[in-house]
């Protein structure tokens, strides 16, 4: 008598399985997620024999040249562009532009190589009306299947270089009962396609949704399978887009793309300082950034505001920042920078959507917020870089010759720095070695009076 097939539990969220249902799921504590599915019985033990395993340095490495896209912010945060018999995996909200970007990507491709769109979502129509807007349909193969066993055969018949998948979610296995874009089917379909791409030497790129937290959707072995996470973020009402790698086994982890949206499509910033980094000079709660993107300087704007608490506890509201990292400066600013804020609320915005995630922009955040709360502007022509301790302060910064360069590249006459930042020719470096220091040469004359009536930053702790 067969074995029946078992019943269990699994978050839609994060993966987790259990034997019964949960209301809250004890992997990441989400609410409502645990969906029932059908595990098949396993299946009759293998007859094949033990393998000979290899010595490492036995290995043969056959060097294979990356595929480059001709889309250059793409193939910067690739690191070179696309490796063979890779998998790579692109989150982001809809209607940021992933489709768009990818279809962007495999034109150019297709003109050297051959390149399939599978889309799942789309009918071919659809497809080809937005190629048409692009520039043309080119030589892209185009495949309009959800079936996950008829597209793995496909492959494995006409060996593309490049293959899309887009998306993951919209793909099914028939053994596996549960609907299209469950835990178990993306597990599945990601498993199945991995092995394909590793068997046939194809380079394929999977499109995955993402949760209400901006992850991934599906479980979090997605992630562990796959050669490269990409996350494409901004907000569809923006025109600029932010690509940038969670995961690369084959390029770094820390480089930054930048796109613009525009009536043809996705296209390039490569100079994405002159786009994020413009102030308007007197403009009180405005500082210049030189954040650090991998291997790519860029100059932010920071924008702070300060205004009198009418709550209890006053609010710390961070766009672009980390909001612990956030609530670490303001102490610091009101411990041991004389500017008080305890009964103050702070926000705190990056310009056009990006999100700093490196320590170096921490100078630059408090000048934004001194300047605020002391209603005075930041001296004309400056950007600040450097990390901020605990005890008040300046740390240097990595690469800051690299971030020197970029601020004179874009016409500004000094820096903002810790203490032991090598000078520059081309711009003038204001050491400090606190955070006071550099607040008081960042600000206009008498930066360490307040203003008259400045009530939200004479506030006494």
């Amino acid at each position: 008598m067969a074995k029946a097939a078992a019943v269990q539990f699994s978050c839609t969220e994060c993966g987790y399985t259990a034997g019964r249902w949960f209301g809250k799921c004890p992997g990441c504590a989400s609410f409502g997620t645990l969906v029932e599915e059908t595990v098949a019985p396993a299946g009759a033990a293998s007859s094949a024999g033990p393998r000979t395993p290899l010595r490492l340095v036995d290995v043969e490495v056959e060097e294979a040249a990356r595929i480059g896209t001709g889309v250059s912010e793409l193939d910067r945060v690739l690191g070179g562009g696309l490796v063979p018999a890779s998998l790579v995996l692109l989150g982001g909200e809809p209607g940021v532009g992933k489709s768009t970007l990818l279809l962007t990507a495999l034109q150019e491709i297709s003109a050297t190589r051959k390149a399939l769109l599978v889309t799942g979502e789309e009918s071919t129509a659809q497809v080809k009306l937005r190629a048409d807007r692009l520039g043309g349909p080119a030589n892209v193969q185009i495949l309009a299947e959800t079936e996950l066993e008829t597209v793995c055969e496909t492959l494995r018949a006409e060996r593309p270089d490049v293959c899309v998948i887009d998306s993951i979610q919209t793909l099914h296995a028939s053994e596996i009962g549960s609907a299209p874009g469950s835990v178990a089917q993306v597990r599945e379909a990601a498993a199945r396609l991995l092995r394909v791409s590793k068997e046939c030497g194809v380079a394929t790129i999977l499109v995955g949704h993402v949760t209400k937290d901006g992850s991934v959707a599906g479980p979090r072995v997605l992630e562990h399978l796959v050669d490269c996470v990409l996350q494409f973020e901004g907000d569809r009402y923006h025109a600029h887009r932010v690509l940038r790698a969670v995961k690369n086994r084959f390029g770094s982890t820390n480089e930054l793309g930048v796109f613009e949206m525009t009536g043809s499509g996705l296209a390039g910033v490569p100079d994405a300082s002159a786009v994020f980094g413009q102030t308007v000079a007197g403009e009180p709660g405005a500082a210049v950034a030189c954040a650090l993107e991998g291997t790519r300087p860029i100059l932010l704007e920071i924008q702070a505001l300060v205004a009198q608490s009418e709550l209890a506890m006053p609010r710390r509201v961070a766009t672009g920042v980390d909001p612990k990292r956030l609530a670490m400066i303001v102490a610091v600013l009101s411990r041991h920078a004389g500017v008080p804020l305890g009964q103050a609320d702070v926000f705190v915005n990056v310009a056009g959507g990006v999100r700093i995630d490196e320590p170096g922009a921490d100078l630059a955040v408090a000048l934004a917020i001194a300047s605020a709360a002391r209603r005075l502007p930041v001296r004309a022509g400056r950007a600040a870089f450097g990390e901020i301790g605990l005890t008040g302060r300046l740390r240097p910064a990595a690469q800051a010759e690299r971030r020197l360069e970029e601020c004179a590249k874009l016409g500004l006459v000094r820096a903002v720095a810790p203490a032991g930042t090598p000078a520059h020719g081309k711009i003038g470096v204001e050491a400090a070695e606190t955070l006071r220091a550099a607040i008081r040469a960042g600000l206009e004359p008498h930066a360490d009076r307040p203003a008259e009536g400045d009530e939200a930053a004479t506030t006494a702790e």
